[in-house]
């Protein structure tokens, strides 16, 4: 069994100065913690992989493909594979779980 804790990999995440934290990878699957600021632009390309987002905190907007809504604290969004999205109009710091399946690079 493997277990984690938000609080732990945000400050993980936040010592290595990166957006992006990835703290598992198995043979089916990662999961990786993604953070922004408010007012912060996105700038990710399309994976390859399927994944899904789990908003643990705070709110934005979220565009995959051409569809676009707005997410917050509990928000849970599948971007399949190939699909360009981003997050924008983020107006409060956003800390995002992101699963991988299959895993990142």
């Amino acid at each position: 069994m493997k277990v984690f804790r938000l609080d732990d990999l945000e400050a993980e995440r936040a010592a290595n100065d990166g957006a992006y934290l990835r703290f598992l990878r198995e043979r089916n699957m990662s999961a990786g913690l993604y953070a922004l600021a408010a007012g912060e632009l996105d700038p990710q390309k399309p994976h390859t992989q399927d994944e899904i987002y789990l908003v643990v905190s705070g709110r934005a907007a979220i565009t995959v493909g051409e569809e676009t809504t707005y997410v917050g604290r509990g928000s849970v969004v599948y971007v399949p594979a190939g699909v360009p999205h981003r997050f924008h109009h983020i107006t409060e710091d956003i800390r995002v779980l992101v699963v991988f399946s299959p895993p990142e690079g």
